[in-house]
């Protein structure tokens, strides 16, 4: 890579027409802006503002709390594993591909509940505790992935 190679980040950059430039450049004299009008006018309001009016996102009314950090984490029973067979390496794409998972979100915990009789190789994201002791009761492991 050299400076003669250098490009600006697509979706960057805008358009590079110069508006008021006179008749010719084909949007002089208004600039695209029409005649007269407030929003002709340097200082037009804001995105959302309706004229003194009360605004719709503050007519609307806002309830609860969403915390933008929290994670959705899938909880997978112990007794959904039993359509494995001995000795399979049970992972997340696994289940997915056995519909056990549509959709993973942020993770997949495997609870405890439910009968387990399988040796399995288990990765997933987390385990309960009780989750891990059976796994490792009847000679299979848990991993965290």
């Amino acid at each position: 890579m050299d400076l003669s190679s250098l490009k600006a980040a697509e979706g960057s950059r805008h358009d590079k027409f110069r508006r008021g430039r006179g008749h010719g450049s084909g949007n002089g004299k208004t600039a695209g802006k029409g005649h007269k009008g407030q929003k002709a006018r340097s200082g037009a309001p804001r995105p959302g503002f309706e004229g003194g009016q009360m605004p719709l996102y503050r007519r609307l009314p806002k309830r609860g709390f969403h915390c933008r950090n929290s994670k959705t984490i899938i909880g997978i029973n112990l007794s959904e594993l039993e359509r494995f067979d001995n000795d399979t390496v049970v992972s997340v794409d696994t289940l997915m591909e056995a519909g056990v998972v549509k959709n993973p979100r942020d993770g997949v915990k495997i609870l405890g509940n439910g009968d387990f009789t399988k040796k399995l190789t288990v990765q997933a994201n987390a385990f309960s505790a009780s989750a891990k002791e059976k796994i490792e009761a009847l000679g299979g492991k848990a991993e965290v992935i």
